[in-house]
């Protein structure tokens, strides 16, 4: 394989995965019921105060999102990644099994899989990180996008998650 294959390849997965993000956290803010609908949806799930969520998500996910798209600051944007997927995960998903299509887990894993894996290979020549000569990938920065991804959605998680416990539970 040439390295303009590996290149190419690399462009089409950060093409895939940042875009993706992007739109979701714009959907956040502009979709059918904006902020106040994030922020009702983000109260459902127990992530508490509902309303600083619904605005530090779509921030993390528009950003992270464009940091994958440029490939600049890959190791970090891996991160980010890999924490908001986490949190998706054992919120938004947990209990629902792994298929996407029954609202599993599935999708989330995926995502923040090939984020620690383009941490692993780096973002490629074709990327602002290669333009500015940062070398944020490699082992290193695929564990340092895992274990500091987990840690984070860990923090967050122990800080925020505070899900209504239903009637049945009593």
């Amino acid at each position: 394989m040439s390295s303009q294959d590996l290149d190419l390849g690399l462009l089409v997965l950060r093409l895939a995965l940042g875009p993706m993000l992007v739109l979701h956290g714009y959907n956040k803010v502009f979709g059918a019921g904006g902020l106040a609908g994030t922020e009702g949806w983000f109260a459902s799930l127990g992530l508490r105060p509902a309303w600083v969520h619904a605005r530090i998500a779509p921030v993390n996910e528009i950003g992270a999102g464009v940091l994958m798209t440029l490939g600049l600051l890959n190791g970090l944007a891996a991160m980010a990644y890999v924490g908001l997927m986490l949190v998706a995960t054992f919120t938004d998903h947990r209990g629902k099994g792994y298929f996407v299509f029954k609202g599993g887990w599935e999708y989330t894993v995926l995502v923040a899989m090939v984020a620690v894996a383009i941490a692993a290979l780096g973002p490629g020549e074709w990327s602002l990180d290669h333009a500015f000569g940062l070398d944020l990938a490699g082992t290193r920065w695929a564990v340092a996008a895992a274990v500091g991804g987990a840690l984070a959605a860990a923090g967050l998680m122990a800080a925020s998650y505070r899900p209504e416990k239903s009637a049945d539970a009593s």
